[in-house]
């Protein structure tokens, strides 16, 4: 126990926050108008852009694909790489991605396979391109991986548990359990409904609000102590329907390039569901290092 607090409260002391500053704005001609004031358009070529609701035409029709990101911007997609523009059609990010994801409706993560990075609706850099993964936690928090080690940044970008730890998930939301030199240690924030971290980490093991137990991996239960139990191995497989769920509708419906309204009008997802969304499915949940289930597959490799 005195050994993870002690890395707790070194990280905390020589970590620096990678939240990055804004990138200076470049001298375009701006129309104060927000995405819901815009029609998506579209041409013969199945190409979409973007037009003012008595006509005027902001981005002509030159990507395959448009997602609204928040009130001012829109992921595009121009031949296979992914970007984010402007209402008024400004690159913010230029299109030279090959994979994205929209967050909370308001956070973009781009990549390319294991160097992603997140961004606001306003084009402002979060994080860095250093990630294989960006994800999201309880209490606006983000779940990061960067050379297969875990850590945690606030909705701003600034790091609150660096990339240390083998792997880090919340089975509830005040709730966060972190595994460290092959133990797992369980962070719990009584009395609240979310888990919120004080700034000084340090301060967890003398802080009445917060309880931290090691938690035994055995079906032996110990005074003072959590247990794993089969149940903690169950989240791993039911909390990955919902992410496959929102990567589906990502990739079948809101990524066709149409406000969600015209999408449902938009039949030809229906078919395609079950096996994108086998797919997504698949993909979340054998991802290596990632929850309770990395234990279970370590265990059977020690068996055979």
């Amino acid at each position: 126990m005195k050994k993870f607090l002690v890395l707790l409260s070194l990280i905390l002391l020589f970590q620096q926050g990678t939240a990055l500053a804004d990138e200076p704005l470049k001298e375009t001609v701006q129309m104060n108008v927000q995405a819901s004031d815009l029609t998506v358009i579209k041409n013969d070529d199945n190409l979409f852009g973007l037009q003012t609701k008595d006509g005027q035409v902001l981005v002509e029709p030159q990507y395959k694909k448009l997602i609204r990101l928040g009130k001012s911007a829109w992921i595009v997609q121009k031949k296979n790489k992914f970007g984010l523009i402007d209402n008024n059609g400004n690159y913010l990010v230029q299109p030279k991605y090959r994979h994205t994801e929209r967050i909370l409706g308001k956070y973009a993560k781009f990549g390319n396979d294991n160097n992603y990075g997140l961004y606001d609706e306003n084009g402002k850099m979060l994080l860095p391109h250093e990630y294989s993964k960006i994800d999201i936690l309880f209490g606006g928090m983000f779940l990061t991986c960067k050379n297969y080690k875990y850590g945690v940044v606030d909705k701003n970008g600034n790091t609150i548990i660096a990339n240390k730890f083998d792997d880090i998930y919340m089975p509830k939301s005040n709730v966060m359990r972190i595994k460290f030199l092959g133990e797992w240690y369980e962070i719990e924030h009584t009395g609240s409904e979310e888990l919120a971290l004080p700034e000084n980490l340090a301060e967890l093991g003398t802080n009445k609000d917060f309880t931290i137990s090691t938690i035994i991996t055995d079906t032996g239960v110990m005074s003072g102590y959590s247990v794993l139990t089969f149940t903690d191995y169950l989240i791993k497989i039911f909390s990955t329907i919902s992410p496959a769920h929102e990567d589906t509708i990502d990739e079948l419906m809101l990524s066709q390039g149409a406000d969600t309204v015209s999408i449902f009008m938009q039949l030809g997802w229906i078919p395609k569901y079950p096996v994108t969304y086998v797919k997504k499915y698949y993909y979340n949940f054998v991802n290596p290092n990632n929850g309770p289930l990395s234990d279970v597959r370590n265990e059977l490799k020690q068996k055979l």
